[in-house]
């Protein structure tokens, strides 16, 4: 016997038992009941046990409840308003410009780092448009809910553009690619990497405190790969530098950070950023 006491807990043991593969036997004593196994494996049922029992009784951290940013559609309404307009400018060959060409992702020219800030911007049809439009607005809602909008954004674009830099050095020379799509993952990893690092604070099981990233790693597999013109390159690279990211910003509190010039000063940046890409391209082209 390895255990005497009620029904329940004799149930409860039961279950521990037989998840190690250890026979056992539930028996009614009348007064109590028991648990008995044979004797060659009562020590190993007894480890067992005691090990359970010392992990379901150990304190265990409890998760702070985050407080919610205010103005995330704000940040996603710019994020909508930069991708229409710029395939405004794009569709009409404003200043007489091929935006897709002096823009686009080209693994050819290094040196023309602002490629990977205005290649975010730009779609090769509305389809295109459409489907990086719905899932980024959903995806930057979150973020800037756990961030702030400012914040949430500016990290986007610079985890998105240094994505699209190591694309540009590390993909062969005839490597063209364009879209947002690469941000919507960077979008994703940031949200994964802040989940995945706050578990970690809480005494959980391994796999229970990785959830966030196994789920954003399927979210990854299930959309970011496809035929051959989707860039599964740039979609991994995205949710690898959009995690690596959200692991900081847990480790240093990041999201504790309130303060609205924060946001403010962050937001802005990342537009003057993309219009400061836009300009280098479009005097390159010149």
């Amino acid at each position: 016997m390895v255990f005497r006491g009620s029904k329940s807990g004799c149930r409860e043991f039961s279950l521990v038992l037989e998840a190690r593969g250890i026979d056992h036997e539930i028996r009614d004593d009348g007064d109590s009941w028991s648990l008995t196994v044979a004797e060659p494996r009562v020590h190993r049922a007894y480890e067992e046990i005691s090990r359970y029992s010392e992990e379901r009784s150990a304190p265990r951290s409890v998760p702070e409840i985050t407080e919610l940013f205010p103005g995330a559609s704000i940040g996603a309404a710019g994020y909508a308003l930069i991708l229409l307009a710029t395939a405004y400018c794009a569709g009409i060959g404003l200043f007489g410009a091929d935006w897709l060409a002096v823009g686009a992702l080209d693994a050819d020219a290094a040196r023309e780092w602002w490629r990977a800030v205005t290649a975010l911007t730009l779609h090769l049809d509305q389809e295109h448009l459409l489907g990086n439009l719905l899932f980024g607005v959903a995806a930057g809602v979150a973020a800037g809910r756990l961030l702030g909008p400012g914040v949430a954004w500016a990290s986007v674009l610079g985890a998105a553009a240094l994505a699209n830099y190591a694309e540009i050095l590390i993909a062969p020379a005839a490597h063209r690619a364009a879209g947002a799509s690469t941000a919507v993952f960077a979008t994703l990893g940031l949200i994964a990497g802040l989940a995945w690092r706050q578990r970690l604070t809480l005494r959980e099981r391994r796999w229970y405190a990785a959830a966030p990233l196994i789920a954003g790693i399927c979210l990854l597999t299930l959309l970011g790969a496809g035929n051959e013109h989707v860039d599964v390159l740039g979609h991994a690279l995205g949710f690898i530098f959009g995690v690596g990211t959200g692991w900081f910003y847990a480790r240093t509190a990041m999201p504790g950070n309130r303060g609205k010039g924060l946001q403010i000063a962050a937001g802005a940046g990342a537009a003057l950023l993309v219009c400061a890409a836009w300009i280098l391209a479009l005097r390159h082209a010149a």
